[in-house]
């Protein structure tokens, strides 16, 4: 006999009511979301879209929190995105539940509020709003606040929804008056650091995330962030009127942050989830959505997909992005922190500003559009100069329309261009720094073409014209010392190779034919040979244009023939070094191809690949019949000629072998002979030492005595770098300079070149005082003693540099770069290596220079903390604090 059916219960009246809000709130949602889809929406919509659903979703919280009866006392706040009437699809709705911050009631009031609360947080959740939230007094806030950047940021955005309104502005007025707008601003720009670094410092990735990635919408975040803070305005309108931004640039942000929230807004309608990154499955859709077509009418394939043009929009609204909110971003610290700032006389045109290039005047570029490429031939020739002023900026964004083909055409600026790329140093960053600022692409009219452009496969990571400079900044890297460590056989090659601009410009042409619907190889050798056409007049040779044509056309060769061809076959052999012709040819094709596949993606480079490569060249080379070029030529030199310095000193022979063995070849390319026989007729007997060895030398040039030289080998350890420096900044030294080297065998070989701050001081008297007190120094029992105070000098007391401080991983992701700018005191690296020992972080390079009143210091390093992101933060933050302390 079946059962009656269970009764329903029936609804009391606060589900009925909850359920009528659920069905209103999801009724309005799918409205919008229709709207978000329709062809007819376009970026101009966006903020008006946003806001309709902060407003739906401002109604149904409202609503709810009058039918979760909630106590008058309290306060309903938004915060965040939600705070900023900004709300996406389904981003989330963060919520401060504002308490008094002292309350009398009793215990069972006090139940009742809480009981009250969690009714309310239940109601959102049924009523399918997905909340992030908080409940904290106005001392909890502030309190929060000063102990997490994330919180204060959130709680800079609060606004009110309902209840009690004066303790919201009481909150306000507390939040306001506890503000440190200084520190804030430190906070959060060393935080634009490692979010950038997360993604490669590049806004160019294949797969980007338009809200985080570098020109995402978070840099934008950042800058009304930091103008909000500043009480500088809350709009682009604003900053306008206060002179931050010229209407044109607050035009130009406006267009390309609603871009930008249309893209996001569309990915999380077409998704139905949080999806803030554009993959490659759902760039097709998205590009459809905006109206995009890979084919015509008649079904014909169009030159571009329809991925692509989307693509493209977005690479040029985040490089604008980029470009703007680097210029505001000066401009807001100008505003926060206005310093008295030396402007020193470079030429006529321009002033180096505290390490940045500023332009004389702004109209500079219109009136000498000559001094454009200038502007970047003082960057990279200057080691001193590391940044480009907000003046020098905006006077390059407003100058576009200079570079034009009279520009191009102009035989001073070929000639700058020739000159940028035979830069001892310098050369990558000067080249990203004017594809940034739309300069190369503008002076290279082909290069114009690949900016942006995609490269759909599954190694490349980087859009074209990234890829291009990220080779080019590969092959540099072989040319450079200090990542000899790397891979040391392109180094030891490049050592010897005569002219390293070819490589660089090689580099750069290798896939400048992509995209053009050909072989890209056969047009980017097209383009190389009218490149030297063109600039003949600058040095290049018949030989060096047919060099630079055969690596253009020929890139993809040699990685083809070692990694699918039978290298054990004489006719492959054969076959190959008949199309490379010459050993020139074969060596710079090796390191164009070893630099192009580390350049294509992190993952895609391999020890398998390497080996095959290597293997190729050397059978090859043999083939030719040519005598293998000496790669090593410039280290063999120094070695022989420290041996000849060392059999002076009655050294016995092969007696240096045991230490050279465990010097790798950055040592031998950083050091010069004279140091390499000083160093080993100090340590051949000591070698495997369990004792440091400290050794000192007075150091002497044309004008006599000037310091001392000081060397340290010892087993390695995270404050041994820390300790060294804190012997010299007790006993009144300043160190000029400081290489820094680990051993195969994991022992630390250290030399330093110091000064004493006394005058009139017999160097050569000190060595033994020298030795003595840091042999002392050096125990790990003692503790590392707090540094020294001392005054600033009057000029750099008088003209203050913000300190700024980088940290990245390096090219294998295996140690971080540390890189330091800062005015010059005594005491300064000391202060940098105890941050750096606390955290139990070891040194393995390091170079130091000083310039005139300014330090540019870089370290090599590795730990355990560096893995994690906010201790990260924390040894940045603690870096910065002593900089500024000092």
């Amino acid at each position: 006999m079946p059962q009656p059916p269970t009764p329903t219960p029936a609804q009391t009246p606060a589900q009925t009511r909850l359920q009528r809000l659920r069905q209103r709130y999801r009724s309005g949602q799918a409205l919008l979301r229709g709207r978000w889809l329709a062809p007819s929406t376009g970026a101009r919509h966006a903020r008006r879209l946003l806001r309709q659903h902060s407003d739906l979703t401002d109604m149904l919280l409202r609503r709810l929190w009058a039918l979760a009866q909630m106590p008058p006392a309290l306060a309903l706040v938004a915060v965040g995105g939600y705070g900023r009437a900004q709300l996406f699809p389904h981003s989330d709705v963060d919520l401060l539940v504002l308490l008094p911050n002292q309350s009398s009631s009793d215990a069972q009031t006090q139940a009742a509020q809480d009981a009250a609360i969690e009714r309310f947080i239940g109601y959102c959740w049924d009523a399918g709003v997905e909340v992030g939230s908080s409940v904290r007094s106005i001392a909890e806030n502030l309190s929060a606040a000063a102990a997490d950047i994330t919180i204060q940021t959130a709680l800079l955005e609060a606004r009110w929804l309902c209840g009690d309104q004066p303790l919201f502005q009481d909150f306000e007025a507390q939040f306001a008056a506890h503000l440190d707008v200084k520190a804030f601003f430190l906070a959060k720009t060393l935080e634009l650091q490692q979010r950038h670094t997360r993604y490669d410092n590049s806004a160019y990735q294949l797969e980007p995330n338009c809200k985080e990635a570098p020109g995402g919408l978070r840099d934008l975040h950042l800058i009304t962030w930091l103008a909000r803070a500043a009480q500088l305005g809350n709009s682009w309108a604003d900053l306008a009127r206060s002179g931050l931004a010229t209407a044109h640039e607050a035009q130009q942000l406006e267009h390309n942050e609603a871009l930008l929230m249309l893209l996001r807004a569309r990915l999380h309608a077409l998704t139905g989830r949080r999806q803030d990154s554009l993959l490659f499955d759902l760039q097709t859709s998205l590009a459809e959505n905006f109206g995009y077509r890979s084919t015509s009418a008649d079904g014909q394939l169009l030159h571009m997909r329809a991925s692509e043009v989307l693509m493209r929009r977005y690479y040029w609204a985040a490089k604008a992005v980029l470009q703007l909110s680097q210029i505001l971003l000066l401009c807001i610290e100008e505003r926060i922190t206005p310093t008295q700032q030396a402007l020193r006389p470079i030429n006529p045109r321009f002033y180096d500003k505290a390490g940045r290039i500023e332009v004389a005047r702004d109209d500079l570029f219109q009136r000498q559009p000559q001094a454009i490429l200038e502007t970047f031939l003082l960057y990279a020739r200057h080691n001193g100069l590391r940044d480009l002023s907000a003046r020098t900026l905006r006077a390059l964004y407003s100058a576009r329309g200079q570079m034009n083909a009279a520009f191009r055409r102009d035989p001073v600026n070929r000639a700058s261009f020739m000159q940028i790329l035979r830069e001892p140093e310098g050369i990558t960053h000067a080249l990203r720094l004017m594809n940034q600022t739309s300069v190369l692409g503008r002076y290279l009219w082909a290069f114009r073409r690949i900016v942006g452009r995609m490269q759909h496969d599954l190694f490349h990571a980087y859009t074209v014209d990234q890829h291009s400079l990220m080779v080019l900044r590969n092959m540099r890297r072989f040319f450079i010392a200090e990542h000899a460590h790397e891979y040391p056989f392109c180094s030891q090659l490049a050592s010897g190779w005569d002219k390293p601009w070819i490589l660089y410009l090689a580099a750069l042409f290798h896939d400048i034919g992509k995209g053009r619907g050909g072989d890209h190889s056969v047009i980017g050798a097209l383009e190389m040979q009218r490149f030297c056409r063109q600039h003949a007049a600058q040095d290049i040779s018949a030989e060096d244009a047919q060099l630079l044509q055969f690596l253009v056309a020929e890139h993809l060769r040699m990685s083809q023939v070692a990694q699918k061809q039978d290298l054990s076959d004489p006719e492959v052999i054969a076959q190959f070094a008949q199309r490379v012709g010459s050993p020139r040819h074969l060596t710079a094709l090796y390191l164009l191809t070893v630099a192009d596949i580390r350049g294509t993606s992190p993952k895609v480079w391999s020890s398998w690949k390497g080996k095959l490569l290597e293997d190729l060249y050397h059978a090859t080379l043999a083939h030719l019949g040519g005598r293998q070029p000496d790669p090593g030529a410039t280290i063999e030199a120094r070695k022989q000629q420290a041996l000849r310095l060392l059999a002076l000193g009655a050294l016995p022979p092969q007696a240096q072998e045991p230490l050279w063995q465990t010097l790798g070849v950055s040592y031998f390319m950083r050091h010069e002979a004279a140091d390499i026989a000083w160093h080993t007729r100090q340590l051949w007997q000591h070698v495997a030492s369990a004792s440091p060895q400290v050794s000192a030398r007075p150091l002497t040039d044309t004008e006599g005595i000037e310091g001392l030289q000081v060397l340290v080998y010892a087993p390695d350890a995270p404050d041994l770098f820390a300790r060294i420096c804190g012997y010299f900044d007790q006993a009144g030294y300043s160190i000029l300079q400081a290489r820094i080297h680990t051993a195969h065998n994991g022992y630390a070989l250290d030399s330093f070149h110091v000064i004493s701050t006394s005058a009139d001081v017999a160097y050569r008297d000190l060595c033994g005082f020298v030795e003595s007190g840091l042999h002392q120094a050096l125990h790990p029992e003692e503790p590392l003693r707090q540094p020294n105070q001392r005054r600033l000098s009057r000029r750099a007391q008088s003209f203050p540099i913000s300190p700024r401080v980088s940290l990245r991983p390096d090219e294998k992701a295996q140690h971080w770069v540390l890189t330091i700018s800062a005015s010059d005191r005594a005491g300064l690296l000391y202060r940098i290596a105890r941050v750096l020992a606390r955290h139990g972080i070891s040194v393995q390079l390091a170079k130091i220079s000083t310039l005139d009143e300014r330090v540019e210091d870089s370290f090599l390093i590795h730990g355990n903390s560096l893995q994690s992101s906010s201790l990260q933060l924390q040894i940045e933050k603690e870096l910065v604090q002593e900089l500024q302390a000092l």
